[in-house]
């Protein structure tokens, strides 16, 4: 009975340390994120993920930059002139109706949103999934995007 129990408890040592051999193997990111992690793009190094993520978040940074600039400048001009035009007696403006539609606006917004909280809650999963699939690429384009915010 006492040499079954020895027995036991050396297989179950033996396999123990086959699992922590494995694990060792194991790519940081399977270990952190699980067993259904990892790049889909898992045929290039890491060093090709981190450069493409990179240089691709930096020019999607690069561009938001300059493109948030001109719209926020275009959309300010705009209403800057509509206030000279309002205040010089070009315009007038019926706050009756421009309070209205407002309302109007807001029923309409708060119905939609109503209806697309299931949406949402498919699209935040996708992309979670995604972002434990390719935590390489991902990371490096969160780092490249926010440098292309910078320059």
């Amino acid at each position: 009975m006492a040499n079954r129990s020895k027995e036991l408890e050396e297989e179950i040592y033996d396999k123990v340390v086959d699992l922590t051999e494995y694990a060792k193997r194991q790519p940081w990111y399977k270990r952190m994120f699980g067993k259904n992690s990892g790049p889909i793009a898992a045929k290039y190094s890491v060093a090709t993920q981190v450069a493409i993520g990179g240089a691709s978040g930096w020019c999607a940074g690069y561009l938001f930059q300059k493109v948030g600039k001109v719209a926020a400048t275009a959309v300010g001009g705009g209403l800057l002139m509509l206030q000279i035009a309002n205040n010089s007696g070009y315009i007038k403006v019926d706050w009756k109706r421009v309070e209205k539609d407002v309302n109007k606006a807001k029923k309409q917004l708060q119905k939609g949103t109503e209806q697309t909280v299931p949406e949402l809650n498919t699209f935040f999963e996708k992309s979670s999934d995604f972002v434990k699939k390719n935590i390489v690429v991902t990371s490096s384009f969160i780092g490249g995007f926010l440098l292309g915010l910078a320059s």
